[in-house]
């Protein structure tokens, strides 16, 4: 388990999306393609400006997504995966069949400590 200590790079993968929109914003770009920060965010739903902005910019500093200016009047930026964010697909999805088994037991024992 040595890949796991405290100052391992699997870590990495943890911390990215540890914000609880990063997924969200990644899974509907993986969905339907480059777009505007507004249609993100009416596809999204539910999400505020500057909550997706700053979303956006984390994940464009973790290398997750690309962001194109375009020199247009007005002007115009749109955001797409990279590569690398692509490639978090498959353990997202691993992730969400996980909770999707889980989250009732976990939500339980939640309820339980509390108590």
């Amino acid at each position: 388990m040595d890949e796991y200590t405290a100052d391992c790079q699997a870590r990495v993968a943890f911390e990215v999306l540890a914000n609880r929109w990063d997924s969200v914003v990644v899974f509907t770009l993986a969905a339907h393609g480059p777009m505007r920060p507004a249609v993100l965010r009416t596809r999204i739903g539910g999400i505020s400006a500057k909550v997706l902005n700053d979303a956006l910019r984390r994940l464009e500093y973790n290398g997750l997504v690309a962001r194109q200016p375009y020199a247009e009047a007005p002007p115009r930026v749109d955001y797409e995966l990279t590569e690398a964010g692509s490639a978090l697909l498959e353990p997202m999805r691993a992730m969400g069949a996980w909770a999707t088994r889980y989250a009732g037991a976990v939500l339980d024992a939640q309820q339980r400590y509390m108590a």
